[in-house]
């Protein structure tokens, strides 16, 4: 600066607020409280989070797991909604139902959250829905960290991941080497898009031709479209482990990005298939209004999206109706959907689904 002293510059001037991130710290403390277990040691404000690994003592030969997602651009609607409390419940959702995969009982979160501006009451909505998630999933929300962005993210925009840490013994490890020929498939049923394939969902609302808006009540929905899209994504965490406890489970397949016959694919060995029976369920209406107001084919559909099932299990053919009633007393909306056979370690579906508009989460199967 010519002729003069240079102007004083601060944090606060450059966008990002230190107090609001004390406040938004004060304002999730309780949230987080909640989420707690015996072994957690201490409470927010240090450097890191502390678990207890003295428990892991009672294991003959304890195997941690790890997993680590994000939520995706299902924020982008949250965002454009202004409702922040439910896709902090999706995100425990993408990784603790991951470690449940192996068998894995979900020990402990962190959570990382970024945005442009910080709104201390935006950040402690969002972490309460993490917490709610951690409750649902048995896990304890340890640590996270609050970040500001500014010039990156815009003042509204924000984003979250996170990362959970599991246990479970060597030899009740659940994979493909359990898997064999005459297994039951058992489908769980999603609560709707869960947090997969919303680059596609808004590209289609966003699309003039299709006709949606967020707020629009549309034929066979029972809310405003926005509202079914911002339904949190099921969490079965706690069923998956008191169904292995249970009963013979073999493999479990969390249905994420890929859809259902990818993702069961990867707990097949290379000597057995899956096949699957479309006719055991409904997907959600949403699905159907999804791919027809934005010309997506079925293949295409199901390449993207769960349609209607969240979560596969792989039980031992005389364990199956255990498997059911097991579920059905956990709430859980599961039905018989296929059976493993001889093959070459690949999933396929076939038949149609029964029936197009009845929710999957309302046709309980015996």
């Amino acid at each position: 600066m010519t002729g003069g002293r240079a102007a004083r510059r601060s944090y606060a001037g450059a966008g990002v607020d230190i107090a609001a991130g004390e406040r938004a710290v004060d304002l999730m403390r309780a949230a987080v409280a909640r989420t707690s277990r015996p072994e957690v040691v201490g409470g927010l404000g240090g450097f890191a989070g502390l678990f207890d690994a003295s428990r892991l003592r009672g294991f003959r030969r304890p195997l941690l797991a790890t997993s680590t997602d994000g939520v995706g651009t299902k924020v982008a609607i949250a965002q454009r909604l202004r409702r922040f409390d439910t896709v902090g419940v999706d995100l425990v959702a993408m990784v603790a139902d991951d470690l449940v995969v192996c068998g894995a009982e979900p020990l402990f979160m962190t959570d990382y959250v970024v945005c442009g501006a910080l709104v201390p009451e935006r950040v402690a909505a969002i972490v309460a829905g993490v917490a709610d998630g951690c409750v649902q999933a048995g896990c304890a929300l340890i640590g996270g960290e609050t970040a500001e962005h500014p010039g990156h993210f815009g003042p509204d925009d924000f984003d979250l991941a996170g990362a959970a840490t599991g246990v479970v013994e060597a030899d009740e490890l659940l994979g493909p080497d359990r898997v064999e020929p005459g297994d039951a498939v058992i489908a769980m049923g999603s609560s709707g898009l869960h947090a997969n394939g919303f680059s596609l969902v808004r590209h289609i609302v966003d699309s003039p031709a299709a006709g949606l808006s967020l707020a629009a009540q549309l034929p066979g929905l029972s809310r405003p479209l926005g509202a079914e899209l911002l339904e949190p994504t099921r969490i079965y965490a706690r069923d998956c482990l008191a169904l292995a406890s249970g009963c013979d489970v073999h493999a479990f397949a969390h249905v994420t990005g890929g859809g259902l016959a990818a993702n069961l694919s990867r707990v097949l060995p290379p000597g057995a298939d899956a096949v699957l029976d479309r006719g055991t369920w409904s997907p959600q209406p949403v699905f159907g209004l999804l791919a027809q107001r934005g010309g997506v084919d079925s293949e295409e559909m199901e390449r993207v999206f769960n349609m209607g099932v969240g979560m596969v299990a792989v039980v031992g053919r005389r364990d199956a109706d255990n498997a059911l009633r097991i579920l059905a007393a956990g709430e859980v909306p599961a039905w018989l959907a296929g059976e493993i056979t001889h093959g070459a370690g690949v999933a396929r579906l076939s038949g149609r689904h029964a029936g197009a508009t009845q929710p999957a989460s309302a046709r309980r199967r015996p």
